[in-house]
């Protein structure tokens, strides 16, 4: 219910800032009133639009990329065999085991 009501007072006040304004500029209440109500029209048929434009592109993860992807991938603990002695080692992130 709050939304809605915060909904409704930000249209009407989206409508008096563009009467108010369009009055000053052209000193005319019929052509002032007419872009208040045209104006938020317009802009919902945009704000749409532009909602269907990005609906196009897909949502990015938070998935790091570049150096810190490697960086991030080089600190995960997997074994690793030592080179030449047979033994498998865990690999330890000394910087975030200080306290």
């Amino acid at each position: 219910m709050r939304d809605i009501a915060k909904t409704l007072s930000y249209g009407s006040i989206h409508i008096v800032v563009g009467f108010s304004i369009a009055y000053l500029l052209t000193g005319s209440l019929a052509i002032a009133g007419g872009i208040a109500l045209l104006e938020p029209i317009a802009n919902t048929v945009v704000f749409y639009l532009h909602e269907k434009v990005w609906k196009r592109f897909p949502e990015r993860t938070n998935q790091p990329r570049g150096a810190a992807a490697r960086r991030s991938r080089s600190l995960t603990a997997s074994p690793r065999p030592l080179s030449g002695t047979g033994i498998t080692a865990m690999p330890v992130n000394l910087a975030s085991s200080r306290a």
